[in-house]
């Protein structure tokens, strides 16, 4: 975030340069109000740009093994220009291949779930789906497993069929 706001600010810096660069060259014949006028557009379009770009930056420093599930895209009108080309505010991605089974569970996986969000810290919930069963319990106090590889104290929530987090371990 602090990166960003120095980059906005240099973004500023640049355009109000260039145009009194280019004032001098055309010997002080455009108006005074274009070089704020400039530095304000220059910083809009750095935010903005900011703001398409995070997804893709934050997408590609993940590691091996760690896919994409699921992507929340956003529309403002408090930001006019999303309404053309929403921006992807959050998203969440999933450790397959940290995955963990239990010989004698084989359709159950243990998981680590990534949840994303533009200002916002990464949250890890650890997951345990149940492919066959379509359901999913998160294990965020733990978990107590019974001698058969069962979690004994699951609160076990049932998932569409097409839930994105859940085809994405299911399916690998």
């Amino acid at each position: 975030m602090f990166v960003e706001l120095i980059a906005t600010l240099f973004a500023g810096i640049g355009c109000a340069g260039i145009v009194m660069l280019l004032n001098i060259a055309l010997a002080r014949r455009l108006p005074k109000w274009l070089m704020p006028v400039a530095a304000g557009a220059g910083m809009i379009g750095m935010t903005i740009s900011n703001e398409y770009t995070w997804f893709g930056r934050t997408a590609d420093r993940l590691p091996e093994g760690v896919e994409i599930a699921l992507t929340v895209d956003e529309q403002s009108w408090l930001r006019p220009w999303t309404q053309a080309v929403p921006y992807t505010k959050r998203f969440v991605a999933v450790d397959v291949a940290g995955q963990r089974r239990n010989a004698a569970q084989p359709d159950q996986r243990l998981v680590d779930v990534y949840f994303f969000g533009r200002w916002s810290p990464v949250n890890l919930t650890p997951m345990l789906l149940d492919c066959a069963g379509a359901r999913s319990a998160v294990l965020i106090d733990g978990a107590a497993f019974a001698d058969d590889g069962s979690v004994a104290d699951a609160d076990w929530q049932a998932m569409p069929a097409g839930d994105p987090i859940l085809k994405t371990v299911c399916e690998t």
